[in-house]
Order: structure tokens, then C-alpha cells, then sequence
């Protein structure tokens, strides 16, 4: 065999590994992690208008309310696990490209890096939470970026980086809801093997659920901004605080109630991900 047919021969196998079974299997599970995720705090955002505003409406309070059932804590296990197989399906687009025409472009790739760091970090901080650590999930979203972004403040230019971190988390909140309104997502799904009423539904879902979605991080970003331009880290909110921000508009808790059935409806479009996304 040639020296030079041994790289080769390792990136072929490396290739055939990201496209395997065992990675679409891993991306399904993310998936489908991501979308209880959603649906719960999508349900608890919806108690958070109706009155109750006892659990946290973020990540750690949907854990939290899974804690609670029984098999909770099985249920957080398989969470973690498949948000870990979404992030590595991601880091296999990162390294060998995604579906789809575009998929082996510069930017769908670094695009497709950042979502493995992002959904790397998620799995982490719930297998953690899993594992007994409870200051990593629970009502800690809010609380974190504050320390985050007070962190942040008191670095040279400090003021300046958060708010280019604020102006980012907003355009990316605004981009996220264009694409949903667009139906971009139809790009990555097997439409032809759907019936018109299933196309018709996902396309509710994924226009309901991702302009929820883009909205909660574009306010989220905005906040981000207002705590660089006052010096003030307490301007800062996670998600939860984020969504209880919609309550204090003039429309009311109407508002926050529109956002929350959205991000249930997102939810559930990542379950109808699971199934008919091109992986």
C-alpha cells in the first residue's frame, strides 16, 4: 500500500463513522431532548402567565419538574444523553459536512461547530445535574448571567464586549425567526414522505415555535445590551426572567402566554424533527 493512501484510507473511515447509523440515531435522541425540553418550559412559562408563578420557566426548572415524576431522575439521564449525541452528530457536520447542497460550505460548518459547543455545554450542565449537582439546572439561568455578564464588565473594554455579546444574541434571535417565517426548515426535511396535512402541521409548528424562540433570545439580547450601556449586571435575565419580561408589556400576560404556547409548539416540532429531519 502507498504512504499516501494511509491519510486517505482514515478519512474515508472517518467520513463513513459520521454518517453512520449509530450518528442519525444520536442526532434523533437530540432531537427529541431538546424538544421535552422545550415543551416544559414552554408549560411552565404557561403557569407563569396564568398566576402560578412558583417554577422556574429555563432549563433548570423544566429539570427540575422532571425530577419531581417518577423515573425523573432516569428521564434527566436520557436527556443528557441525547443532547450529547446531538452535539456529537453536530461536531461530525462541523468536521465532515451536513446534508443537504450546502452542507460542506465554510460557514454551514463553523455554523455547525458552534452548535456542538452550545448543545456540549447543555448535555453537560444536565448530565450534571443528574449526577446531584442542583446549582448547575435548577432556577440558575437567571443567575448565571448576571455573574456572567458582571464578569464580562469588569474586563478591559468590558462594556463593549457584552454588548457585542447582546447585539449578537438578538440578531441571532431575529435570524432564527426570519428562517421559521421563511419555512427554511423545509430545506431539511423529507417532506415527500409526509401527507399534506402532516406538511401543513410541522409548518405551523415550525413558524409558531421558531419565531417564540427567536423572539425569547432577541429579548434576551436586548437585556444584555441595556446591562453593557448602564454598567448594571442585574439588567442581565436568563430565560426565565426574559419570559416573565413579556408579562410586564402592555399586552399583558397575553403576551407572555403567546410566547409560551410557542415554545411548546417548538417542542413539538422537534419531535416531528426527530422523525422527518435529513441527517
Amino acid at each position: 500500500m502507498h504512504p499516501t493512501a494511509v491519510p486517505h484510507i482514515g478519512r474515508g473511515t472517518a467520513q463513513r463513522a459520521a454518517r453512520s447509523s449509530a450518528v442519525r440515531v444520536a442526532a434523533r435522541g437530540g432531537f427529541v431532548a431538546r424538544g421535552v425540553i422545550y415543551l416544559l418550559v414552554g408549560v411552565l412559562a404557561l403557569r407563569i402567565a396564568f398566576g402560578d408563578s412558583g417554577e422556574q420557566a429555563d432549563r433548570g426548572g423544566a429539570l427540575a419538574e422532571l425530577a419531581a415524576r417518577p423515573f425523573g431522575h432516569v428521564l434527566i439521564w436520557a436527556l443528557g444523553v441525547g443532547l450529547a449525541g446531538m452535539a456529537l452528530w453536530r461536531l461530525s457536520e462541523a468536521g465532515f459536512g451536513a446534508a443537504g447542497p450546502d452542507g460542506h460550505k465554510a460557514g454551514t460548518r463553523l455554523l455547525s461547530f458552534a452548535r456542538f459547543v452550545f448543545y456540549a455545554v447543555v448535555s453537560l450542565s444536565v448530565i450534571s445535574f443528574a449526577a446531584g449537582e442542583k446549582g448547575s439546572g435548577s432556577g440558575a439561568s437567571d443567575q448565571r448571567s448576571r455573574d456572567a455578564t458582571a464578569q464580562a464588565l469588569g474586563l478591559p473594554g468590558g462594556p463593549w464586549l457584552v454588548a457585542a455579546a447582546g447585539v449578537g444574541i438578538a440578531v441571532a434571535g431575529l435570524w432564527i425567526a426570519v428562517r421559521a417565517a421563511l419555512r427554511k426548515f423545509h430545506r431539511h426535511l423529507n417532506r415527500s414522505g409526509m401527507s399534506p396535512r402532516l406538511r401543513r402541521g410541522v409548518d405551523v409548528l415550525g413558524i409558531s415555535g421558531g419565531l417564540a424562540r427567536g423572539g425569547v433570545f432577541a429579548a434576551a439580547g436586548v437585556f444584555v445590551v441595556k446591562a453593557a450601556v448602564t454598567y448594571d449586571p442585574d439588567r442581565a435575565k436568563g430565560m426565565d426572567d426574559t419570559l416573565r419580561s413579556f408579562a410586564d408589556t402592555s399586552a399583558g400576560p397575553w403576551l407572555l402566554a403567546a410566547i409560551a404556547a410557542g415554545l411548546a409548539l417548538f417542542g413539538l416540532f422537534s419531535f416531528t424533527m426527530a422523525r422527518w429531519r435529513n441527517v
